[in-house]
């Protein structure tokens, strides 16, 4: 995990609370990003947070206190040029942060998902690195949970026949979503998506990490290697799917559970559900490790050239099924890929009123 036979250099933006913690406001996933590193063998150099005793604190649970603490980022890249950067800020400051890294010229950026608030942001940053030779990477951590590495190792190896169609039910599209639709990709040999055809309502509206999101949605994707899938979200989507992710194949079923056993299959052969080794899926789908897995991949990966599984190849694709979905909703139709508009539909319909609210 060397470069010229010193450790790459770190900087984290947004060190913020660990999960759980007294003030904390989200899961404290730059702890997991600095594990990672420093499983790595990295040198942690710098921390930049709005609260410089909050990024302290960090430096010196993480950091055996050697980092240079900053609360302005720009001023971090600039003194400190490190080689990786992790951004574990809320997604509207993602974009502002990938683009400073990239005008900084660092060797790669691991930035926390979802991408961005709207498909334009997210396209920017995935041109501003390309552009600059720069890896990036977002961390759509669930490729390294037990139940999701092992359902693709077994769809890899024809347990259920080629995929016909996926399924599948979470929270929502946007802050969820990004993982649901990720696992698509990834579960169907990041084949692009052909059209999307979507609606959503918003009768209660919320927020998560600062970004509207909606009541409830159906999502319904063509990808162009003939597979379809469905995604369900909020309210009653349970309901109708009632696992996290089922995966149809020519010859049998595959599904990912919420709780364990986590993860199960049958064929037409075997007529009976065969459940894959507790040791395979311990973590089950929301382990922490495995974002600890991810960082670890982003070193590798700039270490020895390769891609990471974690690639902005796969991100982008995944955010602009996103982005269509609700774009789908504001034409009342299809949207067919490549997505032509930049901003986030969902978030226009909000703002124009178009959503009822839920009689009392």
């Amino acid at each position: 995990m060397m470069t010229n036979n010193q450790p790459f250099r770190v900087a984290i933006i947004g060190t913020g609370r660990p999960q759980n913690a007294d003030g904390s406001t989200g899961f404290g996933m730059a702890h997991a990003h600095a594990k990672g590193y420093n499983e790595a063998g990295c040198e942690i150099v710098a921390l930049c947070d709005l609260v410089a005793e909050r990024a302290e604190a960090f430096n010196q649970e993480n950091a055996g206190g050697k980092a240079t603490v900053y609360t302005d980022y720009t001023q971090m890249l600039a003194e400190t040029k490190p080689d990786i950067v992790s951004v574990c800020t809320w997604p509207a400051h993602h974009a502002p942060m990938v683009l400073a890294c990239a005008e900084a010229n660092v060797r790669a950026v691991h930035c926390e998902k979802p991408m961005a608030p709207n498909y334009a942001d997210s396209l920017a940053m995935a041109n501003a690195c390309r552009a600059n030779g720069i890896q990036l990477t977002f961390n759509h951590q669930r490729r390294f949970n037990g139940p999701f590495a092992a359902a693709h190792r077994l769809i890899k190896a024809g347990a259920i026949g080629d995929v016909i169609r996926i399924e599948s039910s979470c929270g929502n599209f946007f802050d969820w979503g990004t993982h649901w639709i990720n696992m698509f990709l990834f579960f169907n040999n990041e084949s692009p998506a052909q059209w999307v055809l979507a609606q959503t309502d918003a009768r209660r509206p919320n927020t998560v990490f600062g970004a509207a999101m909606e009541t409830q949605g159906v999502a319904v994707i063509k990808f162009e290697n003939g597979v379809y899938a469905t995604l369900y979200v909020g309210e009653e989507s349970q309901q109708i799917v009632d696992c996290a992710i089922r995966v149809h194949g020519k010859n049998g079923v595959l599904e990912i559970l919420w709780n364990a056993p986590w993860l199960r299959y049958k064929t037409g052969e075997i007529g009976a559900w065969q459940l894959v080794p507790d040791a395979e899926v311990a973590d089950g789908i929301h382990g922490d490790d495995a974002n600890t897995a991810g960082v670890l991949d982003v070193v590798d990966a700039l270490h020895t050239g390769r891609t990471p599984l974690c690639s902005v190849d796969n991100a982008l694709p995944t955010t602009e099924i996103i982005f269509a979905a609700y774009e789908s909703a504001r034409r009342r139709g299809r949207v067919d890929m490549p997505l032509q508009t930049g901003d986030n539909a969902f978030t226009a319909l909000l703002a124009e009123g178009v959503y009822p609210e839920a009689v009392a």
